[in-house]
């Protein structure tokens, strides 16, 4: 468990996940847990920044998906689902665009495209603590094993 008292803890634990990103030299699929509020797009934005990303960041709610280019070649897909209505709404969204095994893809509330989404490699879960958050990193496979080695290392 990863305490985040602030949104300093949460920006630092967002250049930990960017560093390990780019050390992985791979895509990652990361399911994004928590409660509405919880943080999930705060620390999505933080990892945007660690990378370079200088523009806004805005919530893919309604939209469902924002896809951020970054250098060099990199792209990470920034997706919240909890508007979406049925699975195959991905398809029309661009979902098959999306290549996992080069790009990182951020899914808040992947429970709700389940059999359209590319398999989670790891997930990480927010939840409140007191006047803060817990972060918690759990893998799914091997390279979700790697990425959440490098963050730890990263931090």
């Amino acid at each position: 468990m990863i305490h985040l008292p602030d949104a300093a803890a949460t920006d630092a634990l967002g250049r930990a996940i960017a560093l390990a990103l780019t050390r992985l030299q791979d895509g990652l699929v990361l399911s994004l847990r928590g409660e509405v509020g919880a943080g999930k797009t705060a620390l999505t934005r933080a990892v945007l920044r660690a990378l370079g990303h200088t523009g806004p960041v805005v919530s893919p709610t309604y939209t469902l998906m924002e896809a951020y280019a970054l250098v060099p070649a990199a792209m990470l897909v920034h997706m919240d689902l909890y508007r979406l209505i049925d699975p195959e709404e991905l398809e029309f969204i661009g979902i098959r665009d999306v290549d996992a095994s080069r790009d990182w893809v951020f899914i808040e509330w992947a429970e709700r495209g389940a059999g359209f989404l590319p398999p989670i490699d790891a997930e990480l879960t927010l939840e409140y603590r007191d006047t803060g958050r817990l972060a918690r990193i759990q893998a799914r496979n091997e390279r979700g094993e790697r990425w959440a080695g490098l963050a730890q290392e990263s931090r």
